[in-house]
């Protein structure tokens, strides 16, 4: 099948001399394989893959494929009068795949706002809004190598297209066979037939100052925040006007950069893989510590959409913080905060995934705030948003993933790291005026709701044997499960795709009330849990694992526990 759709291509007249040749040239059978196995798939997080060709690459022909697909949708959805935003990051052929997408959009007369340079996903997400859009486009590969490139779908909303929707694109994006069928506009007829409009700051403008109004200590902010010292590094990608603009029109007048990060570079020459989950991309950052000596140090991945932080410890020396840990630090704050000033809203909400902590359901239970959980994935965050909305019944405060992802408002409606920078310094501050640091305010809440500790594992399963592993090691799960796991009893068993959650004590079923997902979570009779699921964006399978100590050293011990437990019946299920 893969060599049919191989030769299909080599004998395409849509493709030029130069990539057929590039075709020919690929020697390794494998190789071959990989590239037109499978169509690159089309999913609630759109298209995310290695940059090159073939059906699953992505390339300019999948781009087209796909966004004629969604053009059609836009069509029969909406008939008429019908707009659409994108955006794009600093990635390798970013900017081309934008031009692309519309290129073809103007072609099936939707009119186009693109962004004339990079921007963060969460100012798409903006954008997507306040021009009352149908639709947004943003092409990013968020934290990926650099070898890889993506593109994702916004609905009206601001969100990403859910389940639902995606999978009516995809309906449209099959039935897109023959390369001569992806429709293309000239860029420059676009633009002067108005069809195609840059946009920048005047969408820029509005989006920082309502980033401004996220402020909730206003006038310690405005008096005091340039007594904060900070070092910030966007890792070569779009954050760093948006970040610095935010933070210095609220008065932060210490802000350093990492220069030799500062500058969009889609080679990331300085972070292999521009993750700020990982320590490591930090290293210049710290290099500048040691003569600046920061409060707090963050840094945010290319499209501006997560971020990571630093900060010092008992002994003075600089230690990252998990997403859980910043996740934790800021509903506490922000709750305490708005409680204070007497302003916390009587139905409030926080909203975290089925894979983050729950130390943070200890923390809202304090504040009589109500908790929910959702899948993985901030689109069912944004999602809940709307719902919010549409009924009136309940006001969003905060939301977050493991994964340093953070949203306060709903003006936007994906996670946002320009927000987060903002309201982490302001953490920040407001500790430091207290005469402690953030380190000392995050012992201080794990000795009183317990010492929690969470660890992610990520197995690497590439091509058409690692999706048929992955799909062996959930059914074994699944089916083949005991009711313990080192001599501890396994209480609840939650299957997502099943939408059953088994009480193992009990022997009771009851029905989830969220979207089918390949996802399994088992909870342990001491409170821990594990869960199992494929990535969404990546060949890999995740492993989730939280337990709760009594101390670091006692939370320590009993993680490495679990892990082991678990990861012998992963390679058992992999047998």
């Amino acid at each position: 099948m893969y060599r049919e759709k191989y030769e299909f291509w080599l004998n395409s007249s849509y493709l030029n001399d130069e990539e057929k040749l590039e075709l020919k040239n690929i020697g390794d059978e494998k190789e071959i394989e990989d590239r037109f196995y499978k169509d690159l798939e089309f999913g609630t997080g759109g298209l995310r893959g290695v940059i090159g060709l073939g059906t699953n690459r992505m390339n300019i022909h999948t781009i087209g494929k796909t966004t004629e697909g969604l053009s059609r949708y836009l069509i029969e959805t909406y008939g008429s009068d019908i707009s659409a935003a994108i955006a794009y990051d600093c990635r390798i052929m970013s900017e081309e795949f934008a031009k692309a997408a519309a290129a073809n959009l103007c072609a099936n007369g939707i009119t186009v706002n693109l962004f004339g340079t990079l921007h963060p996903t969460p100012m798409l997400s903006y954008a997507v809004r306040e021009l009352k859009c149908k639709a947004g486009i943003v092409i990013t590969a968020s934290h990926n190598p650099k070898n890889y490139n993506g593109y994702k779908v916004y609905g009206e909303d601001g969100g990403q297209v859910t389940d639902k929707v995606a999978n009516k694109i995809l309906g449209y994006i099959n039935d897109v066979n023959d390369f001569s069928k992806i429709k293309r506009m000239d860029i420059k007829e676009a633009k002067e037939r108005k069809i195609l409009n840059i946009i920048g700051e005047d969408i820029d403008r509005p989006y920082i100052e309502r980033v401004k109004q996220m402020v909730i200590r206003k006038d310690m902010v405005s008096f005091y925040g340039k007594n904060l010292n900070i070092i910030y590094t966007p890792l070569h990608g779009t954050g760093n006007i948006p970040v610095r603009r935010a933070l210095k029109e609220l008065g932060y007048e210490n802000l350093f950069i990492v220069k030799e990060q500062e500058y969009p570079d889609g080679n990331f020459p300085t972070a292999a893989c521009p993750n700020p989950e990982d320590p490591k991309v930090f290293k210049l950052a710290l290099d500048l510590a040691k003569d600046l000596k920061p409060d707090i140090i963050f840094g945010t991945d290319p499209d501006c959409d997560r971020i990571g932080v630093i900060v010092r410890d008992d002994d003075n020396n600089y230690r990252a913080l998990t997403g859980n840990q910043v996740g934790i630090l800021l509903t506490e704050y922000i709750l305490s905060s708005l409680k204070e000033l007497n302003i916390l809203p009587e139905n409030g909400v926080i909203i975290k995934t089925i894979v983050t902590t729950e130390m943070v359901r200890d923390i809202v239970k304090e504040y009589n705030v109500e908790l929910i959980d959702l899948l993985t994935g901030f689109k069912y965050i944004g999602e809940k948003i709307k719902e919010f909305e549409q009924l009136g019944d309940k006001k969003f405060i905060f939301g977050f993933e493991e994964s340093y992802g953070y949203l306060a408002g709903d003006f936007v409606r994906d996670k946002d790291a320009v927000i987060a920078s903002t309201l982490i310094c302001e953490m920040a501050l407001y500790y430091k005026m207290k005469g402690i640091n953030i380190y000392e305010a995050l012992i201080n809440l794990y000795k009183k709701y317990g010492f929690y500790r969470e660890t992610i594992v990520s197995i690497e399963l590439k091509g058409r044997e690692g999706c048929e592993e992955m799909d062996t090691i959930l059914e074994y799960l699944r089916h083949s499960m005991k009711r313990t796991l080192g001599g501890v009893k396994i209480i609840k068993k939650l299957d997502y795709k099943l939408s059953i959650e088994k009480d193992l004590v009990n022997i009771t079923e009851n029905t989830i009330q969220l979207p089918k997902s390949n996802v399994l979570k088992f909870i342990m009779e001491d409170k821990s849990w594990f869960v199992v699921r494929p990535s969404g964006t990546e060949p890999k399978i995740k492993l989730y694992f939280s337990v709760i100590g009594n101390s670091f050293k006692d939370s320590e011990e009993k993680m490495e526990v679990l892990r082991q437990n678990v990861m012998d019946i992963i390679k058992d299920a992999k047998c």
